[in-house]
């Protein structure tokens, strides 16, 4: 039971390049450490500076970066706090065993995340530079969205190719305990699917993407910091079978976020990629049985065609 509920936890903007007179900040830079940029939402104070006229004020840092992360791993471990009371409950109320832990697990994650996604966005909305960490121009916002839809486009392939090479090379057979767990919670309590097909992608991109992704990105490279943060991404899935799809999975999207500069980018990917995900496996029964149905017929209008 805590394993199906970790399991869905681990599962489931940018700056303009402007002149001086147009920001009150400076850039960080590549001498900055790491843990700088991590807990310091790359903001550290600069002393004032005079370039082309125009004064630059001192720039506080905040740990913006740090409670998210915080927030995120609370909104993962603490269901573990709430599993016995709840399937208390719901055994209590005359369900067996494997049913109570479906809907056990349904509510907390629906909860946990809702309230993990709630309190994260108020976190960030107080810090309206954390998402300042890139130099250049950001993409517009519809560019932005249509680079997401094509991201969805490109992590189906990614994962298709990724599929095979674990079925042809690797020889692991296609499918995800992992996913499968997840169906039959939406199954049991449909709410859950907000948080699959929602409050998951969001706070994932968050913390995958901005938090580790964008901080390593400030002080090694764009190929170090999208593998060590597609690797931690795979990683924290606990589904290692399928460790190669998952690591696709967040090279595809540390790339969008780099190519827009927005995090609304990945975000409209990732959930896209779990919503596609959720209405294909919720309708499987229905889709083999129509793909049953076209056999039908077609074998039907062989024979006729023979006649």
């Amino acid at each position: 039971m805590i394993l199906i509920s970790l399991r869905l936890f681990f599962e489931s903007s940018t700056i303009e390049r402007a002149s001086i007179s147009e920001r009150n900040y400076i850039m960080p830079t590549k001498r900055k450490t790491f843990i700088d940029n991590f807990f310091k939402n790359n903001n550290t104070p600069r002393p004032t500076t005079k370039k082309n006229g125009g004064l630059r004020p001192k720039s506080q840092g905040k740990k913006t970066p740090l409670y998210v992360l915080l927030i995120f791993i609370a909104a993962q471990l603490s269901p573990i706090l709430f599993i016995a009371p709840v399937l208390s409950y719901f055994q209590g109320q005359g369900m067996d065993r494997e049913a109570a832990a479906a809907a056990t697990s349904g509510w907390l994650i629906f909860l946990t995340m809702g309230i993990g996604f709630l309190i994260t966005l108020l976190v960030i909305f107080r810090d309206k530079r954390f998402f300042d960490i890139w130099r250049g121009a950001k993409s517009s916002v519809f560019m932005s969205v249509v680079w997401g839809l094509l991201g969805f486009l490109l992590l189906l392939i990614g994962q298709s190719i990724a599929a095979l090479i674990e079925m042809e090379l690797l020889g692991i057979e296609p499918g995800s305990e992992n996913t499968a767990s997840l169906v039959n919670i939406a199954e049991a309590v449909p709410l859950a699917i907000i948080s699959i097909v929602l409050f998951g992608p969001i706070l994932e991109e968050l913390v995958f993407r901005r938090v580790l992704f964008g901080s390593l990105n400030q002080t090694t490279n764009f190929f170090f910091a999208t593998a060590i943060s597609a690797l931690v991404f795979a990683l924290i899935h606990f589904d290692f079978t399928h460790l190669l799809l998952y690591f696709t999975t967040g090279l595809i999207l540390a790339f969008l976020y780099q190519k827009t500069k927005r995090i609304i980018t990945p975000i409209i990917a990732h959930i896209c990629l779990n919503g596609y995900v959720m209405l294909i496996q919720l309708n499987m029964d229905k889709i083999l049985e129509f793909q049953k149905q076209m056999e039908e017929l077609q074998t039907a209008g062989f024979f006729f065609f023979l006649q």
